[in-house]
């Protein structure tokens, strides 16, 4: 005699106990043939087939079951996952918003919405949600997606000081030591990130993902031999790990360089793979770093044609063929553009401005900066606009006599005089300057830069720089520049913060190429050791490049644009002279002869 149905769903229950899902799934499936389905059954029936891996069955009996129950919110959440998994993350978003909204204390919920939105770029979108979730809960994974999101919003110190608590409390949890890596390298503090990592895999997470933690903070410590071998083994657990693969090839790079070296384990990989989108355009962008424009853009060309290949492709292909064939660069940007319009703009912007086709320029421009005002790229594009058309207003954001700055550092408690800090800074920085490539996102050639951020370093030397050195200048700097409606003065509200710091030590012949500083407020280069080699000229607008050698320059536009638009302003550097420029200013320097090199420091500021 067959069993009740209550029995059935009973029987079912006890396999699942068991870890005999197929069963379980073959007897509730037997039991729904022959009677009508209930919440009970499908719920139950969900779990085996997820289980299984049977993934479309499991959806379906969620969906069932939300049809006979709509607010069982366990259900919603299940289905929420498996919409997820399936890469339908906009249904996905919508089941876990309806889950949370039906019990909002349902932390199952909460947590999945914040995961799915940190996989999904949106991190910064995740922090209302974990932060009501921790109001009424104290479970550890949802702390954890909370300290993620807080990193997101670059509230570091907060997430750090959560995360410290977190893995003090939960000592065996290895997610928490790996996040712990994370944030301690991004505070600058990278024996304690080693350390961390190493904790991590101990207590068993021995994955590519924090093999890549331990490499990074290796090599930020400048533990670079260490550093190799970790990438190395990370890339043993998945040979295919873009993200791995970049960041070796990176520090490769920087240490010799030599692109062959640098991209050798990347072609193993690509030889098992040769249509791994993401694989392709780093290889794009080393071959671009390099000089090698048209191997870059027939690269990032190939990796955008792949089906499913993401919008930020063309961009990158749109990039790449600028210089030597616009008509094509503006294809892809508007193919990008069709598909991601907020992603495309400023490639768009640039393709029709070097086209001269300026009204479709202007239009667009103007839609961007409605959304996005302090852009600093979108105002460097805007400045272009209105030099090529002849607008009046160009003067006013380009007003170099008013907005371009010289500065003397003040001399750091401590030392005696600026020329003895200067001394010592100098030999502090150089023993820093272990690399020989250039970075390969970066705007300098022919020299190298320091890693990790320069402003967190925690040197005394280096510290008295920025807690010292360059206060009252900034200070001084921003009562002068004073407040207004520009797109420079409306921001300031007489406080500031370093958002980010490196140095530059350049080789003769090296220079960077003119660009702007899109994360940036307040621009700097500030000048520790200089080429005897300097040129001559006399301060003005007047004259060419030969004649300012080592120079500064300001007002020339990378752009291939018919006329061209070269640079209008110069400074002559000097050691201990800081500079400071809005980010959204076109710069760059003249290559200088000689034998020694040029060292500076360089920072972006944030309105405090």
């Amino acid at each position: 005699m067959s069993s009740t149905p209550p029995q059935a769903v009973r029987d079912a229950a006890l396999l699942l106990r068991e870890r005999r899902y197929a069963a379980a799934r073959d007897l509730l499936q037997e039991h729904l043939a022959q009677t009508q389905a209930s919440v009970q059954v499908l719920w139950l029936l969900g779990g085996a087939c997820q289980e299984l891996g049977d993934f479309d069955a499991a959806r379906a009996a969620f969906a069932q079951l939300l049809q006979l129950d709509p607010r069982w919110v366990p259900a919603r959440v299940a289905l929420g996952e498996l919409l997820a998994r399936a890469g339908q993350i906009d249904a996905a978003e919508r089941a876990l918003r309806r889950a949370l909204q039906d019990d909002p204390r349902f932390m199952r919920a909460a947590l999945s919405l914040a995961q799915l939105l940190r996989h999904s770029g949106r991190g910064r979108d995740a922090l209302p949600i974990t932060q009501a979730a921790i109001a009424h809960s104290d479970d550890a994974a949802l702390q954890l997606e909370h300290a993620l999101a807080l990193r997101t919003d670059q509230r570091d110190a907060e997430a750090l000081a959560l995360l410290q608590r977190i893995a003090a409390a939960h000592p065996r949890r290895a997610d928490a030591a790996h996040y712990l890596a994370l944030s301690l390298h991004g505070a600058g503090r990278y024996d304690a990130a080693i350390a961390s990592a190493q904790r991590a895999m101990q207590l068993g997470l021995d994955d590519a993902e924090t093999w890549g933690v331990l490499a990074r903070a290796l090599a930020a410590a400048h533990r670079l031999d260490e550093a190799e071998a970790a990438f190395h083994q990370g890339l043993q657990h998945d040979q295919d790990c873009a993200p791995l693969h970049e960041d070796y090839a990176r520090l490769l790079w920087l240490r010799s360089g030599d692109l062959a070296h640098a991209t050798a384990a990347l072609d193993t990989a690509l030889q098992r793979q040769p249509d791994h989108a993401a694989l392709l355009a780093l290889k794009a962008q080393l071959h671009g770093s390099a000089g090698d424009a048209q191997t870059a853009y027939a690269l990032y060309a190939r990796a955008a044609a792949l089906p499913g290949a993401a919008a930020q492709l063309e961009v990158a292909a749109a990039s790449a063929a600028l210089k030597d064939v616009p008509a094509r660069a503006l294809a892809h940007a508007r193919r990008a553009a069709a598909r991601a319009p907020g992603l495309a703009q400023e490639a768009l912007v640039q393709a029709l401005l070097v086209r001269g086709e300026l009204a479709e320029a202007a239009a667009l421009l103007q839609r961007a900066q409605a959304a996005r005002p302090d852009d600093q790229q979108l105002l460097a594009l805007q400045a272009v606009l209105w030099r090529a058309s002849g607008d009046a207003r160009y003067r006013a954001l380009y007003d170099y006599a008013n907005v371009v700055r010289a500065w003397t550092l003040d001399t750091p408690p401590g030392w005696t005089s600026l020329d003895a800090y200067l001394d010592d800074l100098r030999a502090t920085l150089r023993r820093l300057h272990i690399l020989r490539g250039h970075p390969p996102d970066q705007s300098l050639r022919g020299g190298a830069q320091t890693m990790g951020d320069l402003a967190r370093h925690d040197d005394p030397v280096i510290r008295a720089f920025f807690d010292h050195a360059i206060v009252g200048p900034l200070d001084r700097h921003l009562a002068v520049l004073g407040r207004g409606a520009d797109a420079l003065r409306r921001r300031n509200n007489g406080r500031w913060r370093v958002h980010s710091a490196w140095s530059v030590q350049l080789r003769a012949q090296g220079f960077h190429v003119d660009h702007v500083h899109p994360d940036g407020w307040l621009s700097s280069a500030c000048y520790i050791d200089l080429p005897d080699a300097m040129g001559d000229a006399q301060p003005g607008v007047v004259g060419d490049d030969a004649q300012r050698a080592g120079w500064i320059r300001f007002g020339a536009v990378p752009l291939p644009l018919t006329p061209a638009l070269p640079a209008e302003h110069y400074v002559r550097p000097a050691p201990g002279l800081l500079l400071l420029f809005p980010s959204y200013m076109w710069h760059g320097t003249v290559p200088f002869s000689g034998t020694r090199t040029r060292l500076t420091i360089a920072f972006d500021v944030l309105p405090g």
